[in-house]
């Protein structure tokens, strides 16, 4: 991987970076990454963690609103129960070690995603990380936990047929902002760009709907490894590329 100069200098020649308001981040290599180290899976995630402490000071750094992360998607129910526990508690250290250093540093903490059915010392966790940092005012971290892409629509569309039976809106009303109102997300931009570490390239019920005009970044780095150099790499294959919206673009192409 590139020196801390070779990084300094990519930043050099590249002044004219654009900067997202908002990027979401799939972290995925943390097995691998272990696995080709001989180290268990476990030592994976832990690192992970020190990697997303990275990105939170790298999206401060250059000045990124918002930074929303997939930490545990509804399918990882299906890995061994010592896996997922040892991700839980790694949650619960995360938030009490980082928690007074994240609400010193003004970062606003959001946790997407279901929430029943998880330990109740857990919901409290997310409960008072939020209600800490409610008030800040920089850095917008979203941790999706717990989180499915189609579920979250599937919740957002029930709580809108919920109110048209019940005549609270009418069927006219339901629109795409209506719909947008009723996810996770609800008052944040669409994400600008979403990357993906570990070398797979797919979105995996990430955001599904709040990616659909997202520039999408593929990395072979694994999560772990993911450093400044991945960081700027990432602005800049997105400061490359023209976002048309489904328009034509400058060029009329």
């Amino acid at each position: 991987m590139p020196n801390e100069q070779a990084v300094s200098r990519a930043v050099t020649e590249f002044e004219a970076l654009r900067i997202p308001t908002h990027i979401g981040v799939i972290m995925d290599g943390n097995g691998r990454w272990a696995k080709q180290r001989g180290r268990p899976r476990t030592e994976g995630h832990r690192q992970g963690i020190v990697a997303l402490k990275r990105l939170i000071r790298l999206c401060d750094k250059y000045g990124v609103p918002y930074v929303t992360v997939f930490s545990f998607s509804s399918e990882n129910w299906a890995r061994p129960k010592t896996e997922i526990e040892f991700i839980f508690n790694l949650l619960h250290k995360f938030v009490e070690a980082d928690l007074n250093e994240l609400h010193q540093n003004n970062v606003r903490v959001r946790v997407l995603g279901e929430r029943e059915g998880l330990d109740v010392s857990l919901q409290r966790t997310i409960a008072r990380v939020e209600a800490t940092t409610a008030r800040n005012t920089g850095l917008k971290l979203n941790v999706a936990f717990n989180y499915g892409g189609k579920s979250e629509i599937v919740e957002a569309t029930r709580s809108i047929a919920a109110d048209v039976k019940a005549g609270r809106i009418d069927l006219a009303d339901v629109s795409e902002d209506l719909i947008e109102q009723r996810l996770y997300t609800s008052g944040m931009p669409a994400p600008d760009l979403l990357i993906r570490t570990g070398g797979d390239q797919r979105i995996s019920n990430f955001l599904i709907w709040q990616n659909a005009y997202a520039e999408l970044v593929f990395l072979d780095t694994w999560w772990p490894d993911f450093g400044e150099s991945d960081f700027v790499e990432a602005l800049q294959i997105y400061s490359a590329r023209e976002r048309r919206f489904g328009g034509l673009g400058g060029a009329g192409a």
